[in-house]
């Protein structure tokens, strides 16, 4: 089953822009591959503004977000994990959702279902 962790990420953002809020996402930099101003980061971590006046081409995917951003005056592509996002909320009033580090769904890996299929059929018994 697909994470709806960027079904989720897509609709905050449309409601927070439909109604004149600042969407920002917190994201884990420890799995990103992009250099960020150091002074931006904390703890790994780093607070964009995702607002459309903010950054340009915005593709919210269902593994990657990527946009083009300004840091400092220089632009840069940016292309981060859905995984890596740990909260979408606006800046106005704090509104929207925090997200779980997803470091591997047990629901995705193959054996889980071999296992699930094992212990649901120990508990068929055959009556004659």
């Amino acid at each position: 089953m697909t994470s709806s962790t960027p079904y989720l990420i897509r609709a905050l953002y449309e409601w927070m822009t439909d109604n004149s809020l600042t969407p920002h996402l917190l994201v884990d930099t420890g799995d990103v591959d992009v250099q960020f101003p150091k002074a931006l980061i904390k703890d790994n971590k780093i607070v964009l503004n995702i607002s459309p006046t903010a950054i340009a081409n915005l593709i919210v995917g269902n593994v990657f977000i990527e946009f083009s951003a300004r840091f400092s005056g220089v632009e840069k592509f940016i292309s981060i994990p859905v995984s890596s996002v740990l909260a979408i909320y606006s800046r106005e009033n704090g509104s929207g959702m925090t997200f779980e580090k997803d470091e591997g769904s047990p629901d995705s890996s193959p054996d889980s279902n071999k296992t699930e299929e094992k212990s649901a059929s120990s508990f068929l018994r055959v009556v004659k």
